[in-house]
Protein backbone atom coordinates (compact mmCIF):
# COMPACT_ATOMS: atom_id res chain seq x y z
CA UNK A 1 0.00 0.00 0.00
CA UNK A 2 0.74 3.59 -0.88
CA UNK A 3 -0.31 7.16 -0.34
CA UNK A 4 -2.36 8.40 2.53
CA UNK A 5 -6.03 8.08 3.62
CA UNK A 6 -8.20 10.17 5.93
CA UNK A 7 -11.77 8.77 7.08
CA UNK A 8 -14.66 9.49 9.37
CA UNK A 9 -17.65 7.68 9.98
CA UNK A 10 -20.14 7.14 12.45
CA UNK A 11 -21.05 3.63 10.90
CA UNK A 12 -20.15 0.57 12.40
CA UNK A 13 -20.21 -1.34 9.35
CA UNK A 14 -18.33 1.53 7.01
CA UNK A 15 -15.38 1.27 9.86
CA UNK A 16 -14.85 -2.32 9.45
CA UNK A 17 -14.84 -2.11 5.81
CA UNK A 18 -11.74 0.70 5.90
CA UNK A 19 -9.96 -1.13 8.56
CA UNK A 20 -10.15 -4.14 5.83
CA UNK A 21 -9.04 -2.02 2.96
CA UNK A 22 -5.75 -0.84 5.25
CA UNK A 23 -5.28 -3.65 7.64
CA UNK A 24 -7.03 -6.82 7.70
CA UNK A 25 -10.63 -8.03 7.17
CA UNK A 26 -12.30 -8.03 10.63
CA UNK A 27 -15.26 -8.20 12.81
CA UNK A 28 -16.65 -5.34 14.58
CA UNK A 29 -19.09 -4.67 17.00
CA UNK A 30 -19.87 -2.01 19.89
CA UNK A 31 -19.98 -3.12 22.95
CA UNK A 32 -21.21 -0.23 25.07
CA UNK A 33 -21.45 3.57 23.99
CA UNK A 34 -21.60 4.79 28.06
CA UNK A 35 -22.98 7.88 26.28
CA UNK A 36 -20.22 8.45 23.96
CA UNK A 37 -21.47 7.51 20.22
CA UNK A 38 -19.62 5.65 17.59
CA UNK A 39 -17.53 7.67 15.78
CA UNK A 40 -14.51 6.53 13.69
CA UNK A 41 -11.66 8.63 12.67
CA UNK A 42 -8.83 6.52 11.02
CA UNK A 43 -5.35 8.79 9.34
CA UNK A 44 -3.30 5.92 7.50
CA UNK A 45 -0.45 6.30 5.23
CA UNK A 46 1.25 3.75 3.01
CA UNK A 47 5.02 3.60 2.96
CA UNK A 48 5.64 0.37 0.50
CA UNK A 49 6.01 -2.39 2.77
CA UNK A 50 4.87 -0.57 5.82
CA UNK A 51 1.48 0.44 7.10
CA UNK A 52 0.87 3.60 9.77
CA UNK A 53 -2.31 4.38 11.35
CA UNK A 54 -3.75 6.81 13.96
CA UNK A 55 -7.16 5.35 14.72
CA UNK A 56 -9.88 5.57 17.36
CA UNK A 57 -13.98 4.81 17.37
CA UNK A 58 -14.87 6.69 20.29
CA UNK A 59 -17.16 4.41 21.74
CA UNK A 60 -15.80 0.60 23.25
CA UNK A 61 -15.57 -2.05 20.63
CA UNK A 62 -14.79 -5.48 19.76
CA UNK A 63 -13.12 -7.39 17.29
CA UNK A 64 -11.92 -10.47 15.86
CA UNK A 65 -9.26 -10.94 13.19
CA UNK A 66 -8.06 -14.18 11.37
CA UNK A 67 -4.40 -14.54 10.67
CA UNK A 68 -2.94 -11.13 10.19
CA UNK A 69 -0.43 -12.53 7.49
CA UNK A 70 1.92 -9.48 8.84
CA UNK A 71 3.77 -8.22 11.80
CA UNK A 72 1.47 -5.54 13.70
CA UNK A 73 2.16 -3.21 16.27
CA UNK A 74 0.35 -1.60 18.58
CA UNK A 75 0.95 1.63 20.07
CA UNK A 76 -1.87 3.66 22.63
CA UNK A 77 -1.47 7.36 22.72
CA UNK A 78 -4.32 6.76 25.20
CA UNK A 79 -6.92 4.52 27.03
CA UNK A 80 -5.79 0.70 26.71
CA UNK A 81 -6.29 -2.19 24.60
CA UNK A 82 -7.29 -5.51 25.94
CA UNK A 83 -6.52 -8.05 22.99
CA UNK A 84 -5.78 -11.87 22.62
CA UNK A 85 -3.22 -13.83 20.38
CA UNK A 86 -4.02 -17.65 20.66
CA UNK A 87 -3.63 -18.25 24.54
CA UNK A 88 -1.83 -14.90 25.38
CA UNK A 89 -4.14 -11.85 26.52
CA UNK A 90 -2.15 -8.62 26.81
CA UNK A 91 -2.79 -5.56 27.56
CA UNK A 92 -1.41 -2.02 25.45
CA UNK A 93 -1.25 1.35 27.03
CA UNK A 94 0.53 4.35 26.25
CA UNK A 95 3.84 2.89 27.90
CA UNK A 96 3.69 -0.63 26.54
CA UNK A 97 2.82 -1.48 23.04
CA UNK A 98 2.34 -5.22 21.78
CA UNK A 99 3.85 -7.00 19.02
CA UNK A 100 1.63 -9.43 17.10
CA UNK A 101 2.83 -12.30 14.91
CA UNK A 102 1.48 -13.33 11.58
CA UNK A 103 0.15 -16.39 12.63
CA UNK A 104 -2.70 -17.09 15.02
CA UNK A 105 -5.82 -15.12 15.39
CA UNK A 106 -6.27 -11.96 17.09
CA UNK A 107 -9.76 -11.54 19.02
CA UNK A 108 -9.69 -7.20 20.50
CA UNK A 109 -11.49 -8.24 23.65
CA UNK A 110 -12.19 -4.27 24.22
CA UNK A 111 -10.71 -1.31 22.27
CA UNK A 112 -12.03 1.55 24.53
CA UNK A 113 -13.55 4.57 23.33
CA UNK A 114 -10.88 6.74 24.72
CA UNK A 115 -8.35 4.59 22.93
CA UNK A 116 -6.34 6.27 20.46
CA UNK A 117 -3.61 3.97 18.85
CA UNK A 118 -0.93 4.03 16.74
CA UNK A 119 -1.02 0.99 14.42
CA UNK A 120 1.39 -0.83 12.27
CA UNK A 121 1.46 -3.23 9.66
CA UNK A 122 4.22 -4.76 8.56
CA UNK A 123 4.96 -6.85 5.74
CA UNK A 124 6.99 -10.15 6.79
CA UNK A 125 9.33 -10.64 4.00
CA UNK A 126 10.07 -6.75 3.78
CA UNK A 127 11.68 -7.43 7.44
CA UNK A 128 13.10 -10.21 6.71
CA UNK A 129 14.99 -8.51 3.57
CA UNK A 130 16.32 -5.90 5.89
CA UNK A 131 17.04 -8.22 8.34
CA UNK A 132 18.87 -9.63 5.73
CA UNK A 133 21.01 -6.52 4.86
CA UNK A 134 21.95 -5.38 8.61
CA UNK A 135 23.06 -9.06 8.84
CA UNK A 136 25.20 -9.30 5.39
CA UNK A 137 23.41 -12.58 5.06
CA UNK A 138 20.32 -14.88 5.18
CA UNK A 139 19.04 -14.80 8.18
CA UNK A 140 18.31 -18.92 9.64
CA UNK A 141 15.23 -20.28 10.75
CA UNK A 142 11.77 -18.27 11.45
CA UNK A 143 11.86 -14.62 13.01
CA UNK A 144 10.02 -14.22 15.71
CA UNK A 145 9.63 -11.00 17.49
CA UNK A 146 8.76 -10.62 21.42
CA UNK A 147 5.31 -9.72 22.24
CA UNK A 148 6.11 -6.78 24.49
CA UNK A 149 6.99 -3.17 23.29
CA UNK A 150 8.59 -0.91 26.29
CA UNK A 151 7.51 2.53 24.55
CA UNK A 152 8.34 4.87 27.64
CA UNK A 153 11.80 4.47 27.44
CA UNK A 154 14.84 3.43 25.30
CA UNK A 155 14.79 2.37 21.52
CA UNK A 156 10.91 1.44 21.78
CA UNK A 157 10.01 5.08 22.88
CA UNK A 158 12.11 6.57 20.00
CA UNK A 159 10.44 4.24 17.42
CA UNK A 160 7.05 5.04 18.97
CA UNK A 161 7.91 8.83 18.50
CA UNK A 162 9.18 8.13 14.54
CA UNK A 163 5.86 6.34 13.94
CA UNK A 164 3.85 9.14 15.27
CA UNK A 165 5.47 11.81 13.07
CA UNK A 166 5.13 9.59 9.77
CA UNK A 167 0.80 9.48 11.15
CA UNK A 168 1.33 12.61 10.96
CA UNK A 169 1.84 13.01 7.82
CA UNK A 170 -1.47 11.13 7.33
CA UNK A 171 -3.22 14.45 7.46
CA UNK A 172 -1.29 16.73 5.45
CA UNK A 173 -1.82 15.61 1.60
CA UNK A 174 1.58 17.67 0.91
CA UNK A 175 3.62 16.24 3.56
CA UNK A 176 6.96 14.98 2.75
CA UNK A 177 6.34 11.70 3.61
CA UNK A 178 4.58 10.97 0.24
CA UNK A 179 8.21 11.87 -1.51
CA UNK A 180 9.56 8.94 -3.23
CA UNK A 181 13.29 10.42 -2.17
CA UNK A 182 11.49 10.75 1.35
CA UNK A 183 9.28 7.65 1.80
CA UNK A 184 11.60 4.97 1.01
CA UNK A 185 14.22 6.29 3.41
CA UNK A 186 11.30 6.48 6.31
CA UNK A 187 10.47 2.78 5.71
CA UNK A 188 14.12 1.33 6.12
CA UNK A 189 14.37 3.41 9.30
CA UNK A 190 10.80 1.85 10.79
CA UNK A 191 11.91 -1.78 9.65
CA UNK A 192 15.30 -1.31 11.00
CA UNK A 193 13.82 0.80 14.03
CA UNK A 194 11.44 -1.89 14.51
CA UNK A 195 14.32 -5.15 14.25
CA UNK A 196 16.55 -3.16 16.97
CA UNK A 197 13.76 -2.90 19.49
CA UNK A 198 11.81 -5.82 19.24
CA UNK A 199 12.81 -8.80 20.99
CA UNK A 200 14.45 -11.54 18.56
CA UNK A 201 17.20 -14.34 18.51
CA UNK A 202 18.99 -11.51 15.87
CA UNK A 203 19.28 -8.65 18.12
CA UNK A 204 22.24 -8.61 20.38
CA UNK A 205 24.01 -9.33 16.73
CA UNK A 206 22.29 -6.37 15.60
CA UNK A 207 23.11 -4.34 18.44
CA UNK A 208 26.71 -5.02 19.02
CA UNK A 209 29.39 -3.32 18.01
CA UNK A 210 30.09 -2.82 14.80
CA UNK A 211 32.27 -5.38 13.06
CA UNK A 212 35.15 -3.86 10.86
CA UNK A 213 33.22 -3.16 7.08
CA UNK A 214 33.71 -6.51 4.90
CA UNK A 215 36.59 -5.76 2.32
CA UNK A 216 35.23 -4.57 -0.97
CA UNK A 217 35.27 -7.38 -2.98
CA UNK A 218 33.14 -9.31 -0.57
CA UNK A 219 30.63 -6.44 -0.40
CA UNK A 220 30.58 -6.19 -4.67
CA UNK A 221 29.67 -10.08 -4.71
CA UNK A 222 26.96 -9.78 -1.60
CA UNK A 223 25.14 -6.69 -3.48
CA UNK A 224 25.01 -8.69 -6.90
CA UNK A 225 23.75 -11.69 -5.13
CA UNK A 226 20.96 -10.20 -3.20
CA UNK A 227 20.19 -8.07 -6.47
CA UNK A 228 19.43 -10.91 -8.95
CA UNK A 229 19.86 -13.82 -7.12
CA UNK A 230 18.39 -16.28 -9.51
CA UNK A 231 21.02 -15.51 -11.82
CA UNK A 232 23.45 -18.96 -12.65
CA UNK A 233 25.96 -17.65 -10.55
CA UNK A 234 29.77 -19.63 -10.92
CA UNK A 235 32.67 -18.94 -8.85
CA UNK A 236 34.38 -17.82 -12.20
CA UNK A 237 31.50 -15.19 -12.27
CA UNK A 238 31.61 -14.12 -8.84
CA UNK A 239 35.53 -13.77 -8.99
CA UNK A 240 35.27 -11.78 -11.81
CA UNK A 241 32.35 -9.51 -10.04
CA UNK A 242 34.63 -9.03 -7.25
CA UNK A 243 37.80 -8.41 -9.10
CA UNK A 244 39.86 -11.59 -7.41
CA UNK A 245 40.90 -14.61 -7.81
CA UNK A 246 38.52 -17.33 -7.13
CA UNK A 247 40.50 -18.61 -3.96
CA UNK A 248 41.16 -14.87 -2.95
CA UNK A 249 37.13 -14.97 -3.21
CA UNK A 250 36.15 -18.03 -1.20
CA UNK A 251 39.15 -17.35 1.63
CA UNK A 252 37.58 -14.10 2.42
CA UNK A 253 34.13 -15.02 1.82
CA UNK A 254 34.98 -17.79 5.11
CA UNK A 255 36.57 -15.03 7.25
CA UNK A 256 33.97 -11.92 6.50
CA UNK A 257 30.68 -13.86 6.06
CA UNK A 258 31.17 -17.60 7.74
CA UNK A 259 30.28 -18.90 4.42
CA UNK A 260 31.66 -20.19 0.79
CA UNK A 261 30.24 -17.54 -1.84
CA UNK A 262 28.13 -20.07 -3.70
CA UNK A 263 26.84 -21.08 0.10
CA UNK A 264 26.00 -17.62 0.60
CA UNK A 265 24.39 -17.71 -3.05
CA UNK A 266 21.72 -20.55 -1.97
CA UNK A 267 20.90 -19.18 1.61
CA UNK A 268 20.00 -15.94 -0.21
CA UNK A 269 17.80 -17.69 -2.61
CA UNK A 270 16.26 -19.95 -0.14
CA UNK A 271 15.26 -17.02 1.70
CA UNK A 272 13.65 -15.45 -1.02
CA UNK A 273 11.84 -19.09 -2.01
CA UNK A 274 10.57 -19.17 0.89
CA UNK A 275 9.22 -15.70 1.32
CA UNK A 276 7.21 -16.33 -1.81
CA UNK A 277 5.88 -19.37 -0.66
CA UNK A 278 4.53 -17.38 2.43
CA UNK A 279 3.25 -15.01 0.71
CA UNK A 280 1.27 -16.97 -1.91
CA UNK A 281 -2.69 -16.73 -1.96
CA UNK A 282 -3.93 -20.01 -1.39
CA UNK A 283 -6.16 -21.53 -4.49
CA UNK A 284 -3.56 -19.01 -6.42
CA UNK A 285 -2.46 -22.17 -8.86
CA UNK A 286 1.47 -21.64 -7.31
CA UNK A 287 3.34 -24.51 -6.98
CA UNK A 288 6.55 -25.27 -5.21
CA UNK A 289 8.74 -26.54 -8.57
CA UNK A 290 7.76 -23.06 -10.05
CA UNK A 291 8.83 -21.00 -7.67
CA UNK A 292 12.17 -23.03 -6.94
CA UNK A 293 13.24 -22.99 -10.43
CA UNK A 294 12.40 -19.29 -10.42
CA UNK A 295 15.19 -18.92 -7.60
CA UNK A 296 17.62 -20.91 -9.22
CA UNK A 297 17.06 -24.20 -7.84
CA UNK A 298 17.15 -26.80 -10.81
CA UNK A 299 17.48 -30.21 -8.09
CA UNK A 300 14.07 -29.98 -6.48
CA UNK A 301 15.11 -33.17 -4.45
CA UNK A 302 18.42 -31.42 -3.11
CA UNK A 303 16.38 -27.99 -2.88
CA UNK A 304 13.75 -30.15 -0.90
CA UNK A 305 16.23 -31.31 1.33
CA UNK A 306 17.92 -28.02 2.26
CA UNK A 307 14.85 -26.25 2.85
CA UNK A 308 13.69 -28.40 5.47
CA UNK A 309 17.26 -28.25 6.89
CA UNK A 310 16.97 -24.46 6.84
CA UNK A 311 13.14 -23.80 7.50
CA UNK A 312 12.39 -27.19 9.34
CA UNK A 313 9.25 -27.98 7.14
CA UNK A 314 8.96 -28.83 3.91
CA UNK A 315 8.07 -26.54 0.98
CA UNK A 316 5.28 -27.77 0.70
CA UNK A 317 4.31 -26.97 4.34
CA UNK A 318 4.94 -23.84 3.86
CA UNK A 319 2.67 -23.52 0.19
CA UNK A 320 0.19 -25.12 1.60
CA UNK A 321 0.02 -26.01 5.22
CA UNK A 322 0.34 -24.34 8.29
CA UNK A 323 4.29 -22.35 8.08
CA UNK A 324 6.32 -21.89 11.10
CA UNK A 325 5.82 -18.60 13.58
CA UNK A 326 7.74 -15.95 11.74
CA UNK A 327 6.61 -16.48 8.14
Amino acid sequence: MTGRATFRTGDVDEARREIAARFYANFMDVIEARGRPFAARFETVGLGSVVVGDMRCGADVRMRFAELGAYHVNVPLSGRLELRQGTAAVTATAERGVVLDPAGQVVVDRWAGDCRVLAVKVDPAALRRRLEELLGRAPRGPLVLGRDLDVARGHGRDWARLVRRVAREAADPQGLAQHPLVARPLEDALLTGLLLTTGHRYRDELTRPARPLRPAPVKRVMDAVRERPEHPFTVTELAALARVSPRRLQESFRAHVGMTPMEYVRDVRLARTRAELCAAEPGAGVTVSEVAWRWGFTHLGRFAARYRERFGETPSQTLNGRPAPGC
